[in-house]
Formats: C-alpha cells, structure tokens, sequence
C-alpha cells in the first residue's frame, strides 16, 4: 500500500469539537460527500465515534466524529466524556466548531480549556461555523473573538478558516488546511472507503436520527437503536436483492414507548418508512425493515444495560 503513495502525501486524523449544533457532524458530511454521521437539531446526537475519510490525490484525511463533551448526568454521559478525551490524544488535528451566529460563551471556553489542559495536545483550527448565517461586520467580530481565546487560554491556533457547510462556503479551504498540518505518511484506508463503522451501526444512527426529528425535548437523550439482525434475503435472484433489517428503539419508560409508536402506530410507521429510505440510500440496496420499540427501565444509569447496549 505504501509504495502507491506519491512523494509528500499526507495521511492522519482529525476531529470537530464545539458546542451542541455547532455544526460539526454537518461538517464532516459535507467534507466526506456522504451521510455517515448524524446531523439533527437536538443536541448530544453523536455517540460514536464515527470516522469518515476524504480520500485526495495528494492526502487521506480520516475524521472522526465524537459526541459533544458536556457535565454528565449519568453513567452514560460519563462514558461519553471519557471517549470523547480519549479521541482527542490520538488525533493530529482538531476543529474548535465555533459558530459565526453566536457570542463565544462558558461553554466554549471550558471545551477549549479541556484540550489546553491535554499532556499531549494535537494542532488546533478554530472553525467559525454558519458563516451563511451572518453579516460581514459581525464575522469581523467573531474572528477577533476568537484570536483573544489564544492569550486568555494558553493555546495557539494554526489558522482560523470561516465556514459554511451549508452553503458549501470555504470548505474547500478547511479540507486544505486541515490536510497541511497532518504528517507526511502512506494512507491508512483502502481507496473508496468512507467510513470504517460496521455498517449495522450506521444503520442503527439513521434510525435513531429519523426517530429524534419532531420528538418532544423529554426523548432524546433516552433512545438509542439496536440493530438485532441484518442479512440478505435468501432466495432471491442476485439482481433483486432484499436486505432483512430487524432493529429496536430502546427507550426508558413506557410513556416513551407510546410517544415513539403515537397514535395507532402512525409515528412508528412513519419513522419506519423515512428509515428505510434513507437506508436503502445508504446502502444501495432495497431494504425491509422491521421496527420494534422496547424499554429498559433507566437504561442510562445501569451499568449492565450500558454495557449490553454497546458503551
């Protein structure tokens, strides 16, 4: 694999760190080309960490997608921190995602100060998000706010890139300069690849991102998806494929459960219809799906129903 990298190609990590809706998983889908890590509106969406990689003549940049840090709760949530820590001492470059639309406020600097307080600290890229979203004046602003963090924190920014995923501004610009600052080195994945998360757990992200859309604020944090079984049909021609999906909502309680399955199983169908799509999309292949919602009592706090569901 080695010896097909031409002279000076770079390889590496990096990763978007901000606030909720700071517009990170949208970055990372917009630099990758393809739907690997969820984008909704509510926060604490991400809890993988789903690596997606932009193959380039001259670079292979592998992102990595982690949950936002935030003060836990929970046992989930403390689980959530550690990995997201654990992320940042093995990547070569890290995003600050701090959007243009949004005084700088505690929340930002308290991230910022976590990965000054790093033994190991990666290059930092302070990313100014939803550049769309505001006037050249206050950009102006935000950009100098964003320089003061530098005295303040005790860190250094490489460069500072305003960006909109969105309108597809200067995310060419970012790829670039995210791609200089990683070391010289072979790829690390094989050409065509875009993410190297088994697949039923991209799977199991859509559904759960199909099932927070338009859902009271109570359920967020208390859905997670597990995909149970996934296989091609047996017996069906090769040029007529069927995948056969069998995935759970797995919620808390049962006023959760009604909330998800609505009014004689109408949202259910519906989450059900907006996943398939968006599976057999992913995939490429027609997909049957079989829904199912099942609760575990306080699942975010049990340790054995944690481990059981994969964190």
């Amino acid at each position: 694999m080695a010896s097909t990298a031409p002279e000076g190609f770079r390889s590496g990590f990096a990763c978007f760190v901000g606030r909720p809706n700071a517009g990170k998983s949208t970055l990372t889908n917009a630099l990758v080309g393809s739907k690997i890590a969820i984008a909704s509106s509510k926060p604490q969406t991400t809890r993988h960490a789903i690596r997606g990689i932009v193959h380039r003549p001259d670079a292979q940049l592998v992102l990595i997608d982690t949950p936002g840090l935030h003060k836990p709760r929970t046992l989930l949530g403390e689980r959530l921190n550690d990995l997201v820590r654990g992320t940042w001492t093995e990547v070569d470059v890290i995003g600050v995602c701090l959007p243009a639309n949004q005084k700088i406020g505690p929340g930002d600097t308290y991230l910022v100060g976590e990965i000054a307080k790093l033994p190991r600290k990666p290059l930092l890229v302070a990313v100014a998000t939803k550049s769309d979203l505001v006037s050249g004046q206050r950009m102006a602003e935000h950009l100098m706010a964003i320089s003061a963090l530098e005295e303040k924190l005790g860190i250094r920014w490489e460069h500072i890139v305003p960006v909109s995923a969105v309108g597809d501004d200067q995310l060419d610009v970012l790829a670039d300069t995210l791609v200089s600052l990683l070391p010289e080195g072979p790829p690390l994945y094989p050409d065509g690849d875009i993410t190297d998360e088994p697949e039923e757990t991209l799977v199991a992200e859509l559904i759960r991102e199909v099932a927070l859309e338009g859902v009271r604020d109570e359920l967020p944090h208390s859905i997670t998806v597990v995909v149970e079984e996934m296989n091609l049909r047996e017996g069906r021609p090769a040029e007529k494929p069927l995948l056969d999906v069998f995935a759970s909502m797995v919620v808390e309680r049962d006023s959760q459960k009604g909330i998800i399955i609505g009014h004689k199983g109408e949202r259910l169908r519906d989450i059900g219809a907006a996943a398939r799509h968006q599976i057999e999309a992913l995939l490429g292949t027609p997909v049957y799906l079989d829904l199912r919602v099942k609760v575990l009592k306080e699942w975010q706090r049990d340790a054995k129903h944690l481990n059981r569901l994969g964190f």
